[in-house]
């Protein structure tokens, strides 16, 4: 009997099979015929392990860029990279990360059914990564397993129905319509630019009026942009920790250009094999469960990637994502002044969420808004990841962290209150449920006193 539950404790330590067995349920609940079950369960499981393989890659790269940097300025380099942290915890908190996300979902579901945030959050990898990063700050804190999927399915749960709800005033404005949502770890960040837009800008003067060089199209690319943008901080830091370092400690004798160059080239690799294993896993979740909930929540609006709104403003994309990562720039120019852990600008995160930051911040206000708007988002994303770093225990050791704003607020929240204890998570958690209701019952009483007409639609209340 011992080893008949060892051997299944063993099955459900593997992440993998974790998943696997989510799109079995999946599949299953949508009475799916055999073949295409089985066909589903296995993609899905082999995906995973596709994204592990990458994760590999990626930390294979990383590592002599830590040795290297550290060499060259005396302090540790930290690349805020999603893909690149989450392929290693979840090498390591797998099986917890897949039943947070999952559980997650179902609180998401739960709650726009219950309430007036209709919002169901579709963009299903970057809410597994925010599950591995609550998975991480729990178990690493203490929690045992099943504590930290109770707590951190709730937590995920309501950060996944209000982070839309936070951007869906400036949505409007972007859409001219209520039907859609922005689903992003970015939108604490992207809301921030709206709001700059608003106060700071000049809804007059629009991004789209000016003239892009085609020649600048690569930069809509990430993998280009992942590949040539690393090369060139390989190359910075192999020639400041100097060639006879790099060749003597790193390369194996390599010529040191081309081994700065092979290293970049490695990583954008790693993404995009940790991106294939993502993709692979949820096209077997996300249907599902996107099915499901359209029978469970009458009128809700998917809650969709950020690029849902890069056709609306072209230009603003790439504004946005070049004033982004010169504030991303600034920011560790701070860091290197202040000293300690050095916060690198995250090509990814600058891309897609200050290409966001731009769209939102040209329509509230203009060329001036999309500037500072972006500006303020790659400020945030230098420093919170820094702040998040003390709550993600052994992971915050590595030379790779969480990089967008939803990261560094959820994680502050729930890495503070860890720290305070147990109680106290489970003490936030609560409020927060209470919370969301409460504000679901005030909006709804406001709407009903002023129903909205299409004009008031596009103005940000509510």
């Amino acid at each position: 009997m011992n080893s008949v539950l060892q051997s299944l404790l063993d099955v459900f330590r593997e992440p993998s099979v974790i998943v696997g067995l989510i799109a079995l349920l999946g599949l299953l609940l949508q009475r799916k015929s055999a073949s295409d079950t089985v066909k589903g369960t296995i993609k899905a499981f082999v995906g995973f392990l596709v994204l592990a393989a990458g994760a590999g890659v990626v930390s294979g790269a990383l590592t002599p860029f830590g040795d290297m940097f550290q060499h060259a300025f005396g302090v540790q380099g930290v690349v805020p990279n999603n893909e690149a942290i989450v392929g290693k915890v979840l090498t390591d908190y797998g099986s917890q990360a897949a039943l947070i996300f999952f559980f997650g979902m179902v609180v998401n579901v739960l709650l726009a059914r219950l309430t007036t945030f209709k919002f169901i959050y579709m963009s299903g990898h970057v809410a597994l990564y925010l599950a591995a990063m609550i998975a991480v700050i729990l178990i690493a804190n203490g929690f045992s397993s099943w504590q930290a999927v109770l707590w951190g399915s709730i937590a995920q749960g309501l950060i996944t129905t209000l982070s839309p709800a936070m951007v869906q005033p400036w949505m409007r404005r972007v859409t001219k319509n209520d039907t859609v949502a922005l689903g992003h770890t970015g939108n604490f960040g992207i809301a921030t630019s709206g709001l700059v837009g608003k106060y700071l800008g000049d809804p007059a003067k629009s991004t789209e009026d000016l003239k892009i060089p085609k020649g600048l199209g690569f930069l809509r690319d990430t993998t280009v942009v992942i590949a040539s943008s690393m090369g060139l901080i390989y190359l910075l830091v192999t020639l400041v920790a100097g060639p006879g370092y790099v060749e003597s400690k790193l390369s194996d004798g390599q010529w040191y250009v081309l081994w700065a160059v092979m290293q970049a080239g490695t990583f954008a690799a790693g993404v995009f094999i940790i991106l294939a294993g993502v993709r692979v896993v949820l096209a077997e979740i996300i249907p599902a469960f996107k099915g499901i909930s359209e029978k469970l929540v009458p009128n809700a609006r998917p809650a969709l990637d950020v690029p849902i709104v890069f056709t609306f403003a072209p230009n603003a994309v790439l504004v946005g994502f070049l004033a982004s990562f010169v504030g991303g720039l600034i920011g560790m120019g701070v860091l290197v002044a202040v000293g300690g852990t050095i916060i690198i600008p995250g090509i990814v995160a600058h891309f897609m969420t200050g290409a966001a930051s731009g769209v939102i911040g040209n329509a509230t206000g203009g060329r001036r808004g999309a500037i500072l708007g972006a500006m303020a988002n790659g400020l945030l994303i230098t420093f919170l990841p820094l702040l998040v770093l003390p709550f993600l225990g052994d992971v915050g050791l590595q030379n790779s962290t969480f990089s967008d704003a939803d990261f560094g607020i959820s994680g502050l929240l729930i890495g503070g209150a860890v720290q305070a204890g147990h109680i106290a998570v489970i003490g936030l958690v609560i409020c927060g449920l209470i919370a969301t209701f409460a504000a679901s019952a005030i909006v709804t009483r406001r709407r009903a006193a002023t129903p909205e007409t299409p004009a008031q639609e596009s103005q940000p209340a509510s």
